[in-house]
């Protein structure tokens, strides 16, 4: 099996991009498991003064599209998403976000991943996040 990427490998990725622009921040990655936090700023809150709902689904398919990396099935040359569903179970205004994604099913031709995403501070949960990625092979 390859060398996992690290954390630092991981937050070069996609720089000036997406997540870079919301501050996420990869902090734990292991094999079919990957961790990162948001913080809440003040251009991430919405006209209700609330955080956005796109910044916790940004989050959580960051993580799991980045947790391909550690999984890959031999001769793979990529991924593309086909499926994202989140369930959001509360908001917050400001302070930290956490997400942890993990692998729920990996296969030749399909990964399933699930991230739950958290308030870092109390620990209550946010939101339940599951996405699919089709497993792209080089012709």
């Amino acid at each position: 099996m390859a060398e996992l990427p690290t954390p630092e490998i991981m937050n070069g990725w996609n720089k000036d991009g997406l997540p870079h622009m919301l501050g996420i921040t990869v902090t734990d990655v292991a094999a079919g498991k990957v961790s990162g936090v948001l913080p809440v700023s003040p251009k991430l809150i919405a006209g209700n003064g609330a955080l956005w709902a796109p910044a916790i689904v940004a989050l959580a398919d960051t993580l799991c599209s980045y947790g391909v990396s550690t999984v890959w099935p031999d001769g793979a040359s990529g991924f593309t998403t086909s499926e994202i569903k989140c369930n959001f179970m509360r908001t917050t205004r400001n302070g930290t976000v956490r997400g942890v994604a993990g692998l729920l099913h990996g296969g030749r031709m399909t990964q399933v991943w699930d991230a739950e995403i958290t308030n870092a501070e109390t620990g209550k949960l946010m939101a339940a996040f599951r996405c699919t990625q089709i497993i792209l092979y080089a012709q």
